[in-house]
């Protein structure tokens, strides 16, 4: 008896409960290195911590944008 086989498709789910918590992850790093910046080189504007934050923000909404691409086209 042959059973058919299944398709062994990641589950969509596991990779959208996964996204926000790279998300954070990316943006603390990006704002950790960001701090560890400013005081290394003392910036009273903690300009450092602020731009590479927001680097981190549009990396994590890149990659969330690039996941869900993928997500959508194993749909179809």
């Amino acid at each position: 008896m042959d059973q058919p086989k299944k398709n062994k498709a990641p589950n969509k789910w596991l990779a959208l409960v996964n996204i926000p918590i790279q998300m954070g992850v990316i943006v603390f790093l990006f704002a950790k290195f960001g701090d560890w910046l400013d005081k290394k080189y003392t910036n009273p504007q903690h300009l450092y911590v602020k731009l590479l934050t927001l680097l981190g923000v549009a990396i994590a909404f890149y990659n969330l944008n690039r996941q869900l691409k993928e997500i959508n086209k194993s749909d179809q």
